[in-house]
């Protein structure tokens, strides 16, 4: 597979649907307690009592490319023999804060597991350190131990969470808001 770059000016890939979609069976337990002297917050993988599956027609709202809330986005696509793209990582740069953020990784699932996204993730990895940023960042969902474990391989750590940012039950519906980074030297 090669990884081409997707020009920003495209009108083929603005607004291009990215049709996400996974099924899971463990998720992390997000479990917060408040002390006298403060908080305790634990993450914990734990097998689901049934699966989850998330895809993009549950959603009124499906991932795109190039949205105009990213004016200053930078995506790479895998394409396959016959043009159709089966796999994409798009980053917008966080000026103010000094770091890269990783908004979509995508590869289709007929093309799992065959090294895709790692590729892209070092793309990502690449762009970060030539723009020299002290940080990639990226956002996941506790329920989504799949792409938990991924990250935690291709070197990304907890950095943050938010148990409200999906609906006020998040952690009932263990889905969780999930900040994963890498910082850099």
């Amino acid at each position: 597979f090669v990884i081409e770059s997707i020009a920003y000016s495209s009108d083929e890939w603005k607004d291009y649907k990215i049709p996400m979609r996974y099924t899971t069976y463990e998720y992390y337990d997000v479990v917060m307690k408040e002390h006298a002297n403060g908080f305790q917050v634990e993450l914990e993988k734990k097998p689901l009592t049934a699966p989850i599956s998330h895809y993009p027609e549950e959603y009124d709202w499906p991932d795109r490319l190039y949205e105009d809330c990213w004016p200053d986005a930078t995506a790479w696509g895998v394409l396959d023999e016959s043009g159709q793209l089966i796999a994409c990582i798009e980053t917008t740069p966080e000026a103010w804060f000094g770091r890269l953020r990783i908004q979509e990784l995508w590869v289709h699932e007929d093309y799992r597991r065959q090294g895709i996204a790692h590729k892209l993730m070092a793309v990502a990895k690449e762009q970060a350190k030539t723009e020299k940023k002290r940080a990639l960042v990226l956002e996941t969902q506790s329920c989504n131990a799949g792409a938990i474990g991924f990250y935690r391989q291709e070197g990304f750590s907890l950095i943050g969470f938010d148990s409200c940012c999906y609906s006020n039950r998040d952690i009932e519906k263990k889905e969780v808001r999930i900040e994963l980074g890498i910082l850099f030297d």
